[in-house]
């Protein structure tokens, strides 16, 4: 157990702590909250003996962490991931610390195992992530199997799996009977992780409770009542009873009503006396993130201020309208819309002239596909009087042989307004007709630039010999 007394420390004229009392009991997770500034790591440093308070004492079992034999086999601690020696590897690191404590050097790979760096165990540390740091410096605190255990943000850099990891490492320890202190600014986190918690703000004690008493007292759940929307008279008969009860009703922007005072089941049959029906009747408990900011407000030193941009803002164009504010901005719980698509639906097939587009996107079934690659063909001989600026690709010749139609085929859809000369041909061309490119002309201007496809239809000839088609 860890127990401090009247804890003070000032440097110069600052008072990092002040008469600081608190019990941290073993069998728990207690996590250690408190804004920017308040003193949460000069506490952790007092604890661990590397700074002497100014008054007041704390102890470890009993006795000052300087004072316990073999220190480093009965407290673990985790205060910065980076107090490393960069051209170390992992395994080295754990391993000088092993000897210095007179660890077994096989606790050093169990512990690469706990914290899934056995990989990169022969690696220079210097190359570590922030994330891999972190578990190296948990790996580090857990090596001589510790009852006690400090972890100042131990979540700092973890992806999402490595934080569900040291949750769960977290409660693992607390369940065999360990006494496990965590500091951290993750309010979600803490509420999953944390049984009890102790808050300071500006070096002095605010709340030291659990986790539940702590949301309900800095916080008010409330009932959250709707009623039809086209009867405004049902809300206001159901709003009068509420009052007459001893409740607290106030009117939400959406139309429902938040109302304190009164439990859910009471809510439920005053409605019913009243012959109002409900859509909606819900309870509302505050996040242990809106506790927290609720109790700690007054104690915040470093708060930020609107951005006036100050001489860096363009002046508007003669005419033009400021930008109109976005409702909500500003107000909890906002978020920025995600930014509009550039020209409307990318790959539209609309913009190529195309059927609508069928599922996730796709073009319809009946649209041809522009850029579609046919079947390779066996390749038809170049002939003598075929354009030399067209290319002749190896794999642009048709799937099959084009008969001659016994009637001029019909014209053609016109070509819509923007699509490209290519692709329309392509698409829309007529099996053959008498005065048609050859075979091989269509799909070598199909797969050529607009302005050598342009080059190619004035020199051509208008009727062309039959082993050309």
């Amino acid at each position: 157990m860890i127990e401090a007394v009247g804890l003070t420390k000032r440097y110069g004229d600052k008072t990092a702590v002040y008469n600081l009392s608190f019990q941290v009991r073993p069998g728990a997770v207690t996590g250690f909250l408190g804004p920017n500034g308040s003193g949460k790591s000069t506490t952790m440093r007092m604890i661990l003996g590397l700074d002497n308070p100014t008054s007041g004492s704390v102890t470890i079992g009993g006795h000052p962490y300087r004072r316990l034999p073999n220190a480093p086999r009965q407290v673990g601690a985790l205060l910065d991931a980076k107090a490393v020696h960069g051209g170390r590897s992992a395994r080295n690191h754990l391993l000088s610390l092993a000897q210095l404590s007179g660890i077994p050097a096989r606790r050093v790979d169990e512990v690469l195992g706990v914290v899934g760096l056995q990989d990169v165990a022969k690696k220079r540390s210097k190359g570590f992530s922030l994330g891999m740091g972190q578990r190296l410096g948990i790996a580090a605190a857990l090596l001589g199997d510790p009852q006690v255990l400090l972890f100042d943000e131990p979540v700092n850099g973890l992806d999402p799996e490595g934080i569900l990891w040291v949750r769960n490492l977290m409660r693992a320890l607390a369940a065999e009977g360990r006494t496990v202190f965590v500091s951290s600014h993750l309010m979600s986190e803490m509420a999953l992780t944390a049984d009890h918690l102790i808050v300071i703000g500006r070096g002095q004690l605010l709340a030291d409770m659990s986790v539940r008493d702590f949301i309900s007292a800095n916080s008010a759940d409330f009932a959250r009542v709707r009623t039809p929307d086209t009867d405004p008279e049902l809300r206001e008969k159901l709003t009068s009873a509420l009052t007459e009860a001893g409740g607290h009703v106030m009117p939400e922007q959406d139309g429902a009503l938040r109302v304190t005072g009164l439990p859910l089941p009471r809510i439920s049959d005053l409605a019913h006396e009243t012959d109002v029906r409900l859509w909606e009747l819900s309870p509302h408990q505050a996040s242990l993130e809106e506790a927290y900011m609720r109790m700690t407000q007054g104690s915040v030193d470093y708060r930020s201020t609107i951005d006036q941009k100050a001489g860096l803002q363009q002046p508007l164009p003669p005419g033009a309208q400021p930008p109109m504010p976005v409702p909500g901005q500003g107000q909890p719980g906002w978020y920025a819309p995600p930014p509009p698509q550039q020209g409307g639906q990318p790959f539209a097939p609309a913009a190529y002239g195309g059927a609508p587009a069928g599922a996730y996107g796709a073009p319809g079934a009946g649209t041809a596909n522009p850029y579609a690659q046919q079947p390779a063909q066996p390749q038809q001989p170049a002939q003598a009087h075929q354009p030399a600026q067209v290319p002749q690709p190896a794999q642009a010749q048709p799937s099959a042989p084009v008969p001659a139609p016994a009637a001029p085929a019909p014209a053609a859809p016109q070509t819509p307004v923007g699509s490209p000369a290519p692709q329309q041909a392509s698409a829309d061309a007529a099996p053959a007709a008498p005065q048609a490119p050859a075979a091989g002309k269509q799909t070598a201007a199909a797969d050529a630039a607009p302005a050598a496809a342009a080059a190619s239809a004035a020199t051509a000839t208008p009727t062309q010999p039959e082993d050309a088609r």
